[in-house]
């Protein structure tokens, strides 16, 4: 890609980022995102789909070659970038900041449209070296609604493709590195709620009540010996209590106390057991106290699993456009989440995040991901469309190598 072209394709998409970050969508349903999208690629070759779960798009892309190898069938290769916000308060100060109140784009998923629009706008400029497929999945509903899973069950990705690919932006990691990680990248996240249900009372008289405060402040301390006696540190879980709702004023003890929570793990098979653990933990100490304790467990996203040879595939492509050291292999999972965890559930790819502070500055200590003065440099977007562009299009010609 010459400068000229670079600067051109830059301008374009940090316009379009903008414009969606002013007028951030939560949920299933992104209309004016969508529109946005469509509008960008007109003039693209592209068939679109769409189906009645959510407004997401997958553009398909067909390569100008009609042959390839003999005997081979054309490949087919996905790349996902998510369009949903988040409900929360923007404190960015940006002239194009948020202009709904309460709702902001804080994971840089405004920036993960616009880097998918500008591999596609490469990858139809190219269309006459490459055969096969590119699916563009532009998927609403990440944060928490299971957008992709719709999108799958809604078979807007039928025939499944050969391999898929994600990119997301890490505002607090060094401008333009490319990383990831074989095998588990993300954790499963799983919801958790218990209601402690014992008899209320006069706050000065605890001894004719069943107090359920104490029950729930000792299940809260408990879930903590239970992740670190009961599982392997090398195969990591997270409890993290996050609410505690109890009584409505000073004098009276109330009949219930719920906790709300977090489950993060690594592996399915730590998975099933710390659902079953929590449980038996929480009913366990109620009953001790002669009290009563139910539990609900709400499955979030699985594991997202990224197939080895696709991320050796995406670090050659990397170092190749960009130098040796652009790409940093992780040493550890993230206990975030991540719902391409249910395309890579059924198709080999990986996902990669890629820097996106600003050029020179102190990286670390810039703002993260959900944080409501996130801010990220957009010169790395024609960087990371580039990547998507280059890994959809040797993926076509070479698979996986």
């Amino acid at each position: 890609m010459t400068t000229a072209v670079s600067i051109r394709l830059g301008d374009k998409l940090t316009a379009l980022r903008r414009a969606i970050h002013a007028e951030p969508e939560l949920g299933l349903h992104t209309p004016r995102t969508a529109a946005k999208i469509r509008a960008a690629l007109a003039h693209v070759p592209i068939v679109w789909r769409e189906g009645p779960s959510t407004s997401g798009l997958v553009g398909v892309l067909t390569g100008g070659i009609s042959g390839h190898a003999p005997g081979q069938a054309p490949r087919r290769v996905l790349l996902r970038g998510d369009m949903d916000a988040l409900p929360m308060p923007e404190e960015t100060g940006l002239a194009y900041a948020s202009a709904t109140p309460g709702v902001m784009h804080a994971c840089g998923h405004d920036a993960h449209v616009a880097m998918l629009v500008g591999a596609a706008e490469m990858l139809a400029a190219r269309r006459a070296n490459w055969a096969g497929e590119v699916y563009l999945m532009f998927q609403p509903g990440e944060e928490g609604w299971h957008g992709a899973r719709f999108m799958l069950d809604d078979g807007l990705l039928d025939p499944l493709p050969d391999a898929a690919f994600a990119l997301h932006v890490m505002p607090n990691s060094p401008h333009g590195l490319i990383a990831g990680r074989a095998g588990a990248l993300m954790a499963a996240a799983d919801m958790f709620e218990v209601e402690i249900t014992g008899r209320g009372g006069h706050a000065s008289m605890p001894h004719q009540t069943r107090d359920p405060i104490p029950v729930a402040c000792e299940i809260v301390l408990a879930l903590q010996s239970l992740v670190t006696r009961q599982f392997d540190a090398h195969d990591p879980v997270v409890v993290t209590v996050a609410r505690i709702d109890a009584g409505t004023t000073h004098n009276v003890i109330p009949d219930t106390a719920r906790l709300k929570g977090t489950l993060r793990s690594l592996s399915a098979g730590h998975r099933t057991r710390l659902h079953a653990a929590v449980t038996q933990l929480a009913e366990g100490i109620a009953a001790a106290h002669g009290q009563a304790a139910a539990v609900t467990i709400s499955p979030g996203f699985p594991v997202t699993l990224c197939n080895a040879h696709a991320v050796a595939f995406g670090e050659r492509a990397a170092q190749d456009l960009f130098g040796a050291q652009a790409f940093h292999r992780l040493p550890a999972p993230i206990m975030g989440a991540e719902d391409f965890a249910y395309v890579l559930e059924k198709v080999p790819g990986a996902m990669f995040f890629l820097g996106a502070a600003h050029d020179g500055s102190d990286w670390a200590s810039c703002c993260g991901i959900h944080s409501p003065r996130m801010v990220l440099d957009e010169s790395v977007m024609p960087m990371g469309a580039a990547f998507m562009a280059a890994l959809a299009e040797r993926f076509l010609e070479e698979g996986f190598g």
